[in-house]
């Protein structure tokens, strides 16, 4: 299990990552009890935003492997013993962090492509400091304080209504507030009252506190409110849940409405426009860090437009409108031993650091990601530098961080311990494991082995891939077994037809594996039986287990419910190798499949060598339709629908979103499989070929009605 720590997700093999997904739930759940339950964290919040990282790529990778207890559903922790529960009308929901300057771009980048917002449009946001305290929601009604709650685990927390009311800076009474208002904010201690609180209860012999965060939440979660008097207490409101009417039009009003209220609310809580605004807020406030006289652990962004945030609405834990960027990452030097190239299933060359084993932040690190051949050499795919220019080399001294990454990395060299005679990196131009070309397309950061089906380790990737969680599962024949298969010289497996002609093989040559070492009668059996109950498979799971470059789990399902079948999809993809063809035109006008995904599935049905392994697999599967979501009362179920021109009542990723749910397709172009197009102000040659072609056209609000969403 130790080694599963720091073994990287795409190395897990189902039976593995089953195995990490668990001891992730345990971890992360008793870490929850002791930050959030028994107010004694036992890991640093970039330890646990690292598991919390983890759990979530593996759910990624393995979908079907998560959880009913995933931590990735969960908000907070249990409730601690002796206090009433209250559930929270609006639930008190968790932030998506960002870590480095380029994540709080994308985020930046996935809230205008949802909105329909062009790059160059103001979108204002709100930097405030995210204070290392205690969630608390206040409820008032009539302007009276009726009730306090802790998060607890987001629906659901505890009543620490009478020690909320011990809290100097918690107004007891309102005025000109909502009928109904719910505040939402922080305890926290600043550092001052923290070192007196530590020495008066040294001093008397009683507890003390590791840090002013421990030290808040255990004061408020008293089951004597005279406790709570006793301990110096601080509340800063930045937020609300249920409101009988709106404080303001946006976030920033909403804050200044709050301070108006009577309520403290942070000093340092500005406007950006932008992500290059709101990183150097963040820059300054993580310069004030030491003189703020209380702890934050990052700075929180959020849309300041309240409608804007309302059409973002939330995923099922974290709001979309909302991020945390968390401050800087633990690091620790160590020596890099070696430098190895791992070869993968779409023949990428990945470099790995092998170092000295380090602890950053409680975790052994033996192994880090080098990226690429540019990333060694001290540059970006651009040629610029990085690092100042210097390159990694082995025997280098480097500086390997974590910042709740799953896989460390190496961020920086000390030049002043590189060795003398030490040579610089050169990365291979052939592959290690075929000696084929190695080539790096122009524009691609990757070197890749060419040599296809006869590299071994990409056959031996492909088929691990191919009998995967989210792919064929086949129970008993997981990554370790795929390996032993395909160096087998009596039950070879090479690619994915043999596994289903294993059993016949095994008899028809009497090789017998269940005498074999590490097989018996029953598990040969069982194995068997494995494979014969996945000779029946939908089409998108097939289409997954080919590990088509470009073509994840996601691609998998949208091309797969497009085309509904395995005849469609094939029949399609043949015809699509013309450029001009009718096939090519519906294959890119997917919403969804861009050029390069769709260049990748024709390839792989064009390809002499790859179809044919394509067409022994399916001579050996019965591979079954996609199936139907009920929506016989929906008036567009079935029909494809495309959209053109602007949309002036919902964006694109909108209109898309509620058109499939209702069992419609959505498509880019329009062809003759098109069965309406809504079209708004500007619509062009679509709205023409869509009149040539007689095909059903209406404007948005003839869709609204249609679908009874006017």
């Amino acid at each position: 299990m130790s080694e599963l720590r720091s073994k990287d997700v795409g190395a897990l093999d189902m039976s593995e990552a089953r195995m990490e997904l668990a001891r992730l739930a345990e971890e992360l759940a008793g870490a929850n009890r002791a930050y959030h339950t028994q107010d004694a964290p036992d890991l640093a919040d970039a330890d646990y935003d690292a598991l919390k990282r983890r759990n979530a790529d593996i759910e990624a990778r393995f979908p079907e492997l998560k959880r009913d207890d995933s931590p990735s559903d969960q908000v907070g922790g249990p409730l601690a013993e002796g206090f009433s529960k209250i559930t929270h009308e609006v639930r008190m929901l968790s932030l998506g962090n960002a870590f480095e300057d380029g994540d709080v771009a994308e985020f930046d980048g996935r809230i205008r492509k949802y909105l329909g917002l062009r790059e160059d449009a103001a979108l204002q946001y709100t930097a405030e400091p995210k204070i290392d305290g205690l969630s608390l929601s206040l409820r008032y009604e009539g302007g009276n304080l009726v009730y306090a709650a802790t998060r607890g685990d987001g629906a659901v927390g505890e009543n620490v209504t009478a020690n909320a009311r011990m809290i100097d800076n918690i107004p007891q009474k309102l005025d000109g507030a909502p009928d109904v208002l719910e505040v939402r904010g922080e305890v926290y201690m600043s550092h001052t009252d923290f070192a007196a609180l530590n020495t008066r209860q040294e001093a008397r012999g009683g507890k003390t506190f590791a840090n002013p965060r421990n030290a808040a939440a255990g004061s408020l979660r008293q089951l004597d409110a005279e406790i709570t008097k006793s301990r110096p207490l601080e509340f800063f409101a930045y937020a609300w849940g249920a409101l009988s009417a709106p404080l303001a039009e946006t976030q920033m009003g909403a804050i200044e409405r709050l301070a108006e209220l009577g309520f403290q609310t942070n000093p340092l809580t500005q406007l950006c426009d932008g992500p290059d605004a709101l990183i150097a807020h963040y820059q300054s406030i993580d310069a004030q860090r030491a003189t703020l006289g209380y702890d934050i652990d990052g700075v929180v962004y959020k849309v300041n437009d309240l409608t804007l945030q309302g059409r973002l609405g939330f995923r099922s834990t974290t709001p979309r409108w909302a991020i945390a960027h968390k401050f800087a990452a633990e690091l620790a030097w160590t020596r890099l031993e070696a430098i190895e190239i791992q070869v993968g299933r779409t023949g990428a060359l990945s470099p790995v650091a092998r170092l000295q084993p380090v602890t950053v932040g409680g975790v052994v690190v033996s192994n880090a990601t080098l990226h690429n051949e540019d990333y060694i050499s001290g540059r970006d795919a651009k040629g610029n530098p990085i690092r100042d220019g210097k390159d990694i080399r082995e025997g280098d001294w480097v500086q390997v961080y974590r910042a709740g990454d799953v896989i460390p990395k190496v961020a920086d060299v000390d030049l002043s311990k590189r060795a003398n005679g030490a040579t610089p990196y050169v990365f291979p131009t052939l592959c290690p494991e075929c000696q084929s070309d190695a080539v790096r397309e122009e524009g691609d950061a990757v070197r890749r082995c060419s040599g296809g089906l006869i590299c071994p380790a990409q056959a031996v990737e492909k088929l691990k891939h191919f009998v995967s969680r989210g792919a064929f599962d086949i129970e008993g024949l997981g990554a370790k077994q795929v390996e032993a298969f395909y160096h087998d010289d009596q039950l070879p497996i090479k690619e994915p037809a043999d596994i289903f002609s294993l059993k016949e093989r095994d008899a028809a040559q009497l090789a017998k594996l269940k005498n074999r070492d590490g097989w018996g009668d029953k598990s040969a059996g069982n194995l068997f039986d494995a494979i014969d109950e996945k000779r029946k498979i939908p089409v998108n799971r097939v289409l997954f287990a080919l590990g088509l470059r470009h073509v994840g789990e996601s691609a998998s399902n949208l091309l797969a419910n497009h085309y509904t079948s395995w005849s469609a999809l094939e029949t399609s993809m043949i015809e699509a190798a013309d450029p001009e063809s009718a096939a090519w035109e519906e294959l890119n006008g997917i919403d969804g499949v861009g050029k390069v995904m769709a260049s990748s599935v024709v390839m792989a049905f064009a390809q002499g060598a790859e179809r044919a392994s394509i067409d022994r697999l399916i001579a050996q599967l019965d591979v079954l339709d996609m199936p139907r979501r009920d929506t016989s009362s929906s008036p567009v179920a079935g029909k494809t629908v495309v959209f053109t021109g602007t949309l002036e009542k919902m964006t694109r990723a909108e209109a898309k979103a509620r058109a499939e749910s209702l069992g419609a397709k959505v498509s880019g172009s329009v062809s003759a499989k098109t069965d309406i197009l809504v079209a708004g102000p500007g619509a062009g040659s679509k709205a023409k070929k869509a009149a040539d072609l007689g095909i059903e056209t209406m404007d948005e609000n003839g869709w609204l009605a249609l679908i009874g969403a006017a």
